[in-house]
């Protein structure tokens, strides 16, 4: 199939799980699960790696947010450790599963977006 089009976004694909070439096919079969191709233009996700890169950038945001977050409620209300507890752990499990695949799927279109290929020495 001809692609006639111009790409889209990759911030708004990525995050939307879609095709980095056409935008309107699926990027994911599962929830982490990368498809194989694209079922509208045939793109071939094998190219698709986005390694630890997803994981590390949601872990370091949502880190930073919980730990401001339970700051602020220590030095406001001075709580038991047990209500920071039950507060942070559920908010950091949540979080990170609401971004992980939004930031998985970004990180492949930018991978596709930038043409980028693992790193080879030159012979």
């Amino acid at each position: 199939m001809a692609f006639d089009r111009a790409t889209p976004p990759a911030l708004t694909t990525g995050w939307r799980g879609r095709c980095p070439r056409c935008g309107r096919g699926h990027l994911f079969d599962g929830y982490l699960t990368v498809s194989p191709r694209c079922e509208v233009c045939g793109l071939d996700f094998a190219f698709a790696d986005s390694g630890d890169g997803p994981a590390f950038f949601v872990m370091s945001f949502v880190g930073i947010v919980v730990v401001g977050l339970a700051m602020m409620v220590e030095f406001t209300y001075e709580p038991p450790l047990w209500v920071h507890a039950l507060l942070w752990g559920p908010t950091m499990l949540g979080l990170s599963l609401a971004l992980l695949r939004p930031a998985k799927g970004l990180l492949i279109a930018l991978q596709f977006g930038r043409k980028a290929e693992q790193g080879r020495l030159k012979s």
